[in-house]
């Protein structure tokens, strides 16, 4: 059985974008280790993209519920543009996440659609590290009070998915 670590739970104290970094670097620790896996070990394959994919739905969840609509309001002008394409590139990975409906490790295009994933989920977070998140920092945002109603939200996803995993 593969075990795949969860992501770290944020401390009482942590700010927002902090909690988004972790959930980014706890992503990109699942990218790896899908890459490392050895091609016929479809059981960790499938733990590997359930994870990844169960932790990108609800960062995505919590950035478009929390984050953005904070961002479109205490962001000006050009720098409203890295909101809406945070937006789209959302769309994105979930159209990709949703494939995994359909492909099963071990079917045609299912490494393929894990890459692109990996592909675009970093890009995103690319671009958020290096654009948003500092223009966010510098629109003094509250994030440490936003920090809190992002775990809260977390947490409540989380269980949501524990729920139905465990009702079947």
């Amino acid at each position: 059985m593969t075990t795949v670590k969860a992501s770290p739970q944020p401390s009482t104290g942590q700010d927002a974008l902090a909690m988004l970094e972790a959930d980014h670097r706890a992503i990109e620790q699942l990218f790896d280790a899908f890459e490392r896996a050895p091609k016929d070990d479809l059981e960790r394959k499938t733990t590997l993209v359930q994870r990844t994919c169960e932790l990108l739905t609800i960062h995505a969840m919590v950035e478009e519920e929390l984050l953005y609509p904070g961002a479109r309001g205490a962001l000006k002008g050009d720098e409203k543009d890295e909101v809406d394409e945070a937006y789209v590139e959302h769309f994105l990975v979930k159209t990709l996440i949703d494939k995994f409906t359909e492909l099963k490790a071990g079917d045609e295009g299912f490494d393929a659609t894990y890459k692109v994933l990996s592909e675009n989920v970093k890009h995103h977070v690319e671009e958020e590290e290096a654009t948003l998140f500092p223009e966010l920092r510098k629109a003094g945002i509250d994030l440490m009070a936003l920090g809190v109603k992002m775990a809260a939200r977390k947490e409540v996803l989380q269980n949501r998915i524990t729920e139905v995993a465990t009702a079947h």
